[in-house]
């Protein structure tokens, strides 16, 4: 389904204000972020991957080398993805919304490298976003709608918006203490709180449009039997006719020579 002006445009306003939200927060523009260059290469969840584990990898050397933070790539990578290109892989921007949501987790990453008391935070974080996206990992291929649209923009603006909140907190160094209190933040909390039931209410309209099609296909398959059946009768009736006429043929033979 393509996207009417004005639901391009709408989509398109919010998330140029969450970039901007961002941008205030953090003081980092993430379209001219070096980042942005390399994802923008991209054309695949597989080398998008390959761009944020090299951050995350970073991350982990210079912390205990736990990997827990590589679980929440594959299904946040991939649900994304998904979600960029049935908006049309940019809503407007230069750059698809996916990438420039990646460049703030590479963003993160990077600022969260340098303060050794994050990682405990910073991987509850990311497992709380992960969880939410394996939620929608399975129902990402499904056809999109206008409602849906709406929906996965609201969910990336939540997304970037977390991730612009943490950022803050890790570039300006803050305590392990107040660290360890991050997730209990009212602004982050909310935020996840939000973003929970935007995922809900996207499997939700996913689920819906999917019982939609089965029900599409269900109903051509029965109208294609129904006109194989049709065909089939007439077929029938025709092989009918055709003995009919030699049978009866041959008696009027059987008459004649008789």
């Amino acid at each position: 389904m393509s996207q009417t002006p004005s639901s391009s445009s709408h989509l398109q306003a919010i998330f140029n204000a969450s970039i901007k939200e961002y941008q205030k927060k953090t003081k980092k523009d993430l379209l001219l972020h070096p980042l942005m260059g390399q994802l923008q290469t991209c054309n695949s969840p597989a080398d998008i991957l390959a761009v944020l584990r090299t951050q995350v990898q970073q991350f982990e050397q210079s912390t205990s080398g736990d990997d827990k933070l590589t679980k929440w790539l594959n299904p946040t990578v991939n649900v994304l993805y998904a979600f960029s290109a049935a908006l049309g892989e940019g809503v407007g921007l230069v750059f698809s919304p996916a990438k420039v949501i990646f460049a703030g987790a590479g963003v993160l990453l990077l600022a969260a490298k340098d303060v050794a008391a994050s990682q405990d935070a910073l991987i509850e974080i990311f497992e709380r976003i992960e969880s939410f996206f394996r939620r929608l990992e399975e129902y990402s291929e499904v056809p999109t709608t206008e409602a849906m649209k709406d929906i996965i923009v609201k969910i990336m603006v939540e997304v970037l918006g977390i991730f612009g909140i943490v950022t803050k907190e890790m570039k300006q160094g803050r305590t392990k203490r107040y660290l360890k209190k991050l997730i209990g933040r009212r602004d982050v909390e909310d935020a996840l709180v939000r973003l929970d039931r935007l995922t809900q209410q996207e499997v939700q309209m996913a689920i819906v449009q999917v019982l939609k099609v089965a029900h599409d296909v269900k109903a051509g398959v029965q109208t294609v039997g129904e006109q194989v059946q049709g065909v089939d009768d007439k077929v029938n009736l025709a092989v009918e006719g055709t003995f009919i006429a030699l049978a009866t043929h041959k008696y009027h033979r059987k008459l004649i020579f008789n």
